[in-house]
């Protein structure tokens, strides 16, 4: 028999939750509020079932956003950048600026960050260090924001809560939006910008329901099923 914790089983007799029904927006923020908490502050997290095929190169759904109310979480961005571009990412808060030595340091196995930006003169740097980021999902790219030629408002954007995604071989996005001491109007709020900007990107070959399934969960949580029209 599957072992199932006090906190799920206190969760699943939750007044008003029902596994499976879907709930509008507003409800499930407020339904995940009334589960029992964990001892730290949980990260809460989006998924999404998306309705495309992403081996098809006119399927992919990948991106990056900036939430308006932040995701409640420091996280450390090291930036690729020389000359005046790297004086300007670490003003801009930037954790580490390299070029070679950057490299070297990644390459040798060192991942204790949470985003990678890079000036675009800097892919010689890290081109070579896809094996090591691209499982991780840091490797920096055009289409998520972190490759660019602007990089002191990158590390500002990410600082303050840009966010990136991208649909996994299965069609799934997963997205921390935010944390469970936030407000319930500022996860709203954030959901659904991110909601909006998915829907937005929606590629033009995808045929038939975009939104198949929606969950929102915390890190210790149940997931409750989110109606997306």
């Amino acid at each position: 028999m599957k072992h199932v914790s006090k906190r799920l089983r206190t969760a699943r007799e939750t007044p008003g939750y029902v596994q499976h029904q879907r709930y509008r927006l507003e409800q499930a923020v407020a339904m995940l509020g009334r589960f029992p908490k964990a001892k730290f502050d949980e990260t809460v997290e989006l998924s999404l079932r998306l309705g495309v095929d992403p081996t098809k190169s006119d399927q992919i759904v990948r991106g990056s956003v900036s939430l308006p109310k932040g995701i409640g979480k420091q996280r450390t961005v090291v930036v690729f950048a020389e000359g005046e571009a790297a004086k300007e990412a670490l003003e801009a808060g930037a954790d580490l600026v390299g070029t070679d030595d950057l490299s070297k340091k990644i390459a040798d196995g060192w991942t204790d960050f949470d985003i990678c930006i890079a000036h675009p003169a800097m892919m010689r740097y890290v081109g070579k260090l896809g094996k090591v980021l691209g499982p991780t999902g840091k490797m920096p790219s055009p289409k998520s924001g972190t490759v660019t030629d602007k990089v002191a408002q990158a590390v500002r954007e990410f600082k303050a809560g840009k966010v990136e995604f991208r649909a996994d071989t299965g069609g799934n996005v997963h997205v921390p939006v935010g944390k469970r001491s936030f407000s319930e109007s500022e996860l709203v709020a954030n959901i659904h910008h991110l909601i909006e900007h998915i829907r937005s990107v929606r590629p033009p070959a995808v045929k038939g329901v975009y939104f198949r399934k929606v969950s929102l969960s915390s890190t210790m949580s149940l997931g409750i099923a989110v109606d997306v029209v």
